[in-house]
């Protein structure tokens, strides 16, 4: 069975961080490039980080470049979003997706920046 647990949201003051986890299970992790992806309410969903099978290359929107930070590790089957210099802004569900030849999505985890 797949599945793909996201933890480590939360509320957080602004220009606090957090620390998203992302726990892989059910298919070949190594394999699966990896990326968060998050939902405002009243907003499209917008591609936050990916990173590809072996780390080696990564990826950010505009909008988080400079202050979040992708990294998996395979051993693991886990994928992670460090998070700084929060915003208001950045409140939002922050979702894992995996994708190669099948695309897998987790439930999510809300995240709240917020004074």
């Amino acid at each position: 069975q797949v599945q793909l647990v996201e933890s480590g949201g939360g509320l957080v003051q602004p220009g606090g961080s957090l620390r998203l986890s992302c726990a892989a299970s059910g298919f070949t992790f190594r394999n699966y490039v990896m990326s968060w992806y998050r939902q405002a309410p009243g907003k499209e969903r917008e591609l936050v980080a990916v990173i590809t099978s072996t780390g080696g290359s990564t990826n950010y929107g505009d909008s988080v470049k400079g202050r979040f930070t992708i990294s998996r590790d395979n051993a693991k089957n886990t994928v992670y979003l460090q998070m700084n210099s929060l915003k208001p802004e950045d409140t939002a569900v922050y979702s894992c997706n995996a994708r190669w030849i099948y695309s897998y999505w987790g439930r999510g985890t809300q995240v709240t920046v917020s004074s």
